[in-house]
């Protein structure tokens, strides 16, 4: 009898946490599903979302979502719902890591964001040179961060995967069938 493969993920609610590269963290968001995970990365979905700051600031994300966290590529990409559409925001980051059912990663600044009516933005630039100035990023560090924004710039404008609005609408549709609310039957009163 050959061995069962072992399932990818240990649980089905995960703990997603933004580093800074010195090691403080940056943000906390509250447990999403994982509705998918494959040898590359996790899919995690929300209704919404508690996000905790490193200033202790607290906010609830207003949008429905799905988050990719890739485990050996140098980005992770959030799809939120929004009235007009899908937007996506790419930020370039470490590979994530699985650790006691929190997924981690260093954000490294330097963002892309999608908006439904097809317009491309580049974030964050700024705080991207001043933060490797600050933190020393040496090159080779640098030379990963600037390789992956290249490439997910180019992802972004062929709307590959992970910019892929069907493969986003599928992952959320099994979230919300794998989490459908039990109802309780009504039982009629004792006589």
């Amino acid at each position: 009898m050959q061995n069962a493969p072992k399932p990818y993920f240990l649980k089905k609610w995960l703990t997603v946490m933004a580093y800074k590269h010195d090691g403080e963290i940056h943000r906390l968001w509250s447990p999403a599903y994982v509705v998918e995970e494959t040898p590359e990365y996790w899919a995690l979905a929300s209704r919404a979302s508690l996000v905790r700051e490193a200033d202790g600031r607290e906010w609830i994300t207003k949008e429905h979502a799905v988050f990719y966290l890739f485990k050996h590529e140098w980005m992770n990409v959030i799809s939120m719902f929004k009235e007009s559409g899908i937007c996506f925001y790419a930020n370039i980051a470490s590979p994530a890591i699985l650790d006691k059912g929190i997924i981690k990663y260093i954000d490294y600044d330097l963002d892309l964001k999608l908006l439904p009516d097809g317009k491309e933005k580049v974030l964050d630039v700024e705080e991207y040179a001043q933060n490797a100035k600050s933190y020393g990023y040496d090159e080779d560090l640098m030379r990963a961060i600037k390789r992956s924004f290249r490439k997910t710039e180019k992802l972004l404008e062929k709307r590959a995967f992970p910019f892929d609005e069907k493969e986003v609408l599928r992952l959320f549709s099994k979230f919300e069938r794998e989490t459908k609310p039990v109802i309780k039957p009504k039982v009629p009163p004792a006589k």
